[in-house]
């Protein structure tokens, strides 16, 4: 069987078309039908930022609905669901705050989907169905990072099948709790905090006081900030060239390989590190290509750069192997 790994698609409905057409699904009048041997696996962040919100949720879930796909959430489709649950210790508030910073994150979103419409509702009930990770004997797929302690922390709050559940996200949406930790860590990856009180400005424009961290990489708190950091220069420009990680407390505990979006990679595709591949190369943008890795069952390992396909929706020939 072949795993075809999907990255971040973010409401980009034509990029995914065009990346299962060049893969050799072909559409039957209900959903795109994998070829012999192949099944679809979509990493997250379905939603937000392209203007081909519906289209994508409604391709990405005919393909579960018929059983030739998988999926699970990622920190968009989390964000989603916080932004229309009220919180209960506060019923004036949502989960996740309507700032300006949030509605301006969601905003193709609502815009396709008016706010508390039927439609909305109906589309908010179908992202609890997909879990926050899923295990195979073959191989591990989450959306940032593959945290076996946080994973532990966060079942007594999701379904059998690790679906968050309406509880779930209440209790991981209040700051400052283990919970909402567990979370960040699994949807959104592993931070450590910047030295001295330095703050660094990301791509929204907010200013963070903690800086995400390539958690794939060896012996983490040996590594300075600027060897293991997930940020721009520009943003690591006040950070001392000598400051070191701290407090981080990460290591993978699995021998399977390990599937990754989220993290608005760039150029040629290739594998993280000897366990971890990441299939997002920045959809999200129209510069960027939808990505996906195609995963043998039969022989996980080793991680090949020739395993990935993408579709390059901006030129004449397509960068890739061929699906098998």
């Amino acid at each position: 069987m072949i795993i075809d790994v999907i990255g971040d698609i973010h409401g980009y409905a034509d990029k995914l078309v065009g990346l299962l057409l060049q893969l050799g699904y072909v559409h039957d009048g209900t959903c795109f039908m994998p070829p012999a041997g192949h099944r679809a696996l979509f990493i997250g962040d379905l939603v937000d930022r392209g203007s081909q919100q519906v289209a994508t949720l409604e391709i990405v879930f005919a393909m579960l609905d018929a059983g030739v796909a998988d999926a699970v959430m990622g920190n968009h489709e989390y964000n989603a669901l916080a932004f229309a649950t009220l919180d209960p210790d506060n019923p004036t508030q949502y989960l996740r705050s309507h700032n300006e910073v949030h509605v301006r994150q969601h905003e193709a979103f609502l815009a396709e989907l008016p706010f508390d419409s039927e439609a909305h509702q109906y589309w908010l009930q179908r992202l609890y169905e997909i879990p926050l990770w899923i295990e195979t004997d073959y191989a591990c797929f989450v959306h940032a990072c593959w945290d076996v302690d946080s994973m532990t922390m966060l079942k007594p709050l999701l379904t059998d099948a690790n679906c968050l559940t309406p509880q779930g996200l209440i209790a991981t949406a209040k700051e400052d709790t283990a919970q909402f930790d567990a979370l960040e860590r699994v949807l959104k990856g592993v931070e450590t905090p910047l030295p001295d009180g330095l703050v660094m400005i990301d791509k929204e424009g907010t200013k963070r006081s903690r800086v995400r961290v390539r958690w794939w990489l060896d012996e983490l708190e040996k590594r300075t900030l600027h060897e293991i950091a997930r940020a721009p220069s520009s943003a690591m420009a006040q950070i001392p060239k000598d400051a070191m990680a701290e407090n981080i407390n990460f290591a993978i505990k699995t021998h399977k390989p390990v599937f990754v979006g989220h993290y608005w990679l760039t150029g040629m595709p290739e594998p993280l590190s000897q366990k971890v591949v990441c299939t997002d190369y920045s959809a999200a943008v129209d510069s960027g290509y939808l990505t996906c890795y195609q995963l043998d069952t039969q022989q996980p390992l080793p991680l090949k750069p020739e395993n990935f396909v993408q579709h390059r929706h901006n030129e004449n020939i397509d960068i890739g192997r061929q699906s098998q």
